[in-house]
């Protein structure tokens, strides 16, 4: 199986919950998070909220993504949401960032696998509105927003067609940013970084989580586009601010 066909079959529904993390014993319709897989979520999402080191209030920890819906497999991990609100900030924007690099320097730091499973933490605005499928409370221990199982086919050739075409963006992107001053270069790489969010994020709101914005930026992802893109960018950066060692005779 071609790995192309390996992230596509990788979006069509399970038929239930991943059983290593879900507990049916009490009853098949009130699914819960299993007890120590909780108890150590919480851990992990306390030692992210103790490197965050703030004062603003945390409302909740919530479970989201694909370990929380059926559409699970091989590609998911634990995508631990830290719920802050972010107006309570004399400085909305700068508490933005200062977390969104935390959150970068901490994920990249660590490497914490549940079940074979990696962790990546967040920090969401407590007023951010999404389109997520499955949500679940870590703290309180229940469903805010729990997914339904609706079958759905994927036209492999719409969803390649697409991928298709944001590959040929991403690598004209590169072979151009290589051309160019750092500025200019690394503004480009952002600017296409952020049209492939916007992306994913209209498609989220016109059409949930199976959307095909969606699994394009999924399939983008799982097949190491986008970690080229934020990688090309790293190393440019190094490759323009370095100076060669004169030699001396």
């Amino acid at each position: 199986m071609s790995n192309d066909e390996k992230i596509i079959n990788s979006f069509y529904l399970q038929e239930e919950f991943n059983p290593e993390i879900w507990d049916y014993s009490d009853n098949p319709k009130k699914v819960k998070l299993k007890s120590e897989i909780r108890k150590r979520l919480i851990e992990v999402a306390n030692v992210f909220i103790d490197f965050l080191d703030t004062d603003l209030f945390v409302h909740d920890i919530i479970f989201v993504g694909s370990l929380v819906s059926y559409n699970w497999s091989e590609f998911s991990d634990f995508d631990i949401h830290i719920l802050i609100d972010l107006n309570e900030s004399e400085n909305k924007k700068l508490i933005e960032e200062l977390f969104r690099l935390k959150k970068t320097v901490f994920n990249a730091a660590h490497d914490i696998r549940i079940k074979g499973y990696e962790t990546e933490l967040y920090v969401q605005d407590l007023n951010e509105k999404n389109s997520i499928d499955g949500v679940y409370s870590i703290l309180n221990n229940e469903w805010i927003k729990k997914p339904k199982r609706e079958e759905f086919k994927v036209n492999k050739k719409k969803l390649m067609s697409k991928v298709n075409q944001w590959m040929d963006i991403i690598d004209g992107v590169l072979e151009n940013a290589s051309d160019e001053d750092l500025k200019t270069a690394t503004d480009l790489i952002s600017k296409y970084r952020n049209k492939l969010r916007k992306y994913r994020t209209c498609g989220l709101q016109r059409g949930g989580e199976y959307s095909y914005e969606n699994l394009v930026f999924k399939f983008l992802r799982r097949n190491g586009y986008i970690s080229k893109l934020e990688n090309f960018k790293n190393k440019l950066v190094d490759k323009k601010l370095s100076m060669e060692q004169e030699n001396v005779e």
